[in-house]
């Protein structure tokens, strides 16, 4: 896959075949999103066309509502080009959403993103919006359009529920990873580094990998998960119980930063500085205090069982 950045001049991004063309922010990249990509990679097929998704960085809100700015992401960049390279794109655009860009009439976004890029088709689902105040849509783009068409991919539901970034967030920040997951399609993942921690956990029986999320990821409600750890190095996947938040029955809560712990299943490698990533599966239970050492033992012992008991049924 081949990553274009639209930085200006917009001109010099032009030196590529014609395109199928899925627009939108894609956060999450969930079913919702993979539909109006699906629908892009059919039509290019057709059409015999590249396929291509464009993308938004930042988020828009960090330009166009700054209190409520979004600065956490489902799929961070890089996870989001990791995904799409494996759906088989051919070509990623990526274009800065500034405040000049915010700006741009909607008659000039098509010209400069789609006409004169060699889109022949724009993808895109039923709620894009474009141009200065996002006053473009998908009906205004039809009337609109020159030199290419346009299809606008319908709600996508599951359960009657309309699927989106804004509910997945939600479900994770509350803990609820399976309702998650399945609008995701898959579980959700974090993927980062595994620093040196305070080996307390060894101290008590269960060693456990440090992991530090390498991009700005959206973190779960703080507490302990069933989830899976894969190492980029061997490829190999292993079952686990995490634990993600500031260990209160050893530090005080408000002065401690958030971690992600995992204690691997039947493993007993180091694997400092390697770069893993952790899918989270289920929600076993809040973190707590414990009065001693003794009650978190008999806990973790108890999560333990429970994650294995979750994981094989997966």
């Amino acid at each position: 896959m081949i990553t274009i950045e639209m930085n200006q001049p917009i001109e010099a991004h032009y030196n590529h075949p014609e395109l199928a063309l899925a627009v939108g922010f894609f956060d999450g990249l969930h079913l919702g999103h993979q539909a109006v990509i699906n629908e892009m990679i059919k039509i290019a097929n057709e059409k015999e066309l590249k396929k291509a998704v464009m993308t938004f960085d930042p988020h828009p809100s960090v330009v166009l509502n700054p209190e409520k700015k979004r600065t956490d992401y489902l799929t961070p960049l890089q996870e989001k080009k990791n995904i799409l390279e494996h759906l088989g794109i051919d070509y990623l655009f990526v274009v800065p959403f500034t405040s000049t860009f915010a700006k741009m009439e909607e008659q000039k976004f098509i010209q400069d993103y789609f006409t004169h890029n060699k889109v022949k088709h724009v993808i895109a689902g039923f709620d894009f919006s474009y141009g200065k105040f996002g006053k473009g849509n998908m009906l205004k783009l039809e009337t609109d359009k020159k030199g290419f068409e346009v299809t606008a991919v319908p709600k996508q539901a599951l359960n009657n529920e309309k699927i989106s970034t804004t509910q997945i967030r939600e479900d994770l920040k509350k803990g609820a990873v399976k309702h998650a997951n399945a609008q995701l399609g898959r579980a959700y993942k974090i993927t980062g580094l595994v620093v040196q921690g305070e080996k307390r956990g060894r101290t008590i029986g269960f060693p456990t990998a440090n992991v530090m999320p390498n991009e700005d990821f959206v973190l779960p409600r703080l507490g302990v998960y069933a989830v899976t750890l894969k190492r980029e190095s061997t490829g190999k996947t292993y079952q686990g119980v995490c634990n993600i938040g500031v260990k209160p029955t050893f530090h005080d809560p408000d002065k401690s930063q958030v971690s992600i712990e995992v204690n691997i299943f039947d493993f007993n490698e180091s694997i400092y500085g390697e770069r893993v990533e952790v899918d989270w599966h289920d929600f076993i239970r809040p973190e707590q205090k414990f009065d001693g050492i003794d009650a978190l033992i008999n806990q973790i012992n108890h999560d333990k069982q429970t994650a294995i008991d979750i994981l094989a049924t997966l």
